[in-house]
């Protein structure tokens, strides 16, 4: 999930869902099986650490393929929980919500409890500042 700065928007903010599968390039195949099995997806590859990536940024196979998988084959560590925060907020975006201050509040909220170690590019109290700031 990627919450990034667009001036062009109402609420200032884009939510971009994105879910992904990183593999070491030599292990290729396990990603070509898992966008075949989904469906959809791009595979591509990830020059940070040198792996391939197998990742969907569109909301509409996100809510009709992946969340419907693991939501039947639960995932059998910690990353149930985040993919439960994430699998709310694509639903709230389904219904729009992203698109008005309060709805964008309650995202920005959830996705700040998802995956706590990993790096965000904007803190969650920077967005809900500027959220405050502009009902203001």
């Amino acid at each position: 999930m990627s919450i990034a700065p667009r001036p062009t928007l109402l609420v200032g903010w884009e939510v971009r869902p994105s879910i992904s599968v990183s593999q070491n390039a030599d292990r290729g195949e396990v990603l070509v099986a898992i966008q075949r099995y989904f469906g959809c997806g791009t595979l591509r590859p990830d020059r940070s650490d040198r792996t391939v990536k197998w990742e969907v940024r569109s909301l509409q196979p996100i809510l009709e393929r992946i969340v419907p998988h693991f939501r039947r084959y639960r995932l059998v560590s910690g990353k149930q929980r985040d993919f439960e925060l994430f699998a709310e907020i694509c639903e709230r975006m389904a219904r729009g919500q992203h698109r008005q201050a309060a709805g964008l509040s309650q995202i920005v909220r959830l996705a700040g409890d998802m995956n706590p170690s990993g790096k965000r590019g904007y803190v969650p109290a920077l967005i809900l500042g500027d959220l405050v700031e502009m009902k203001a």
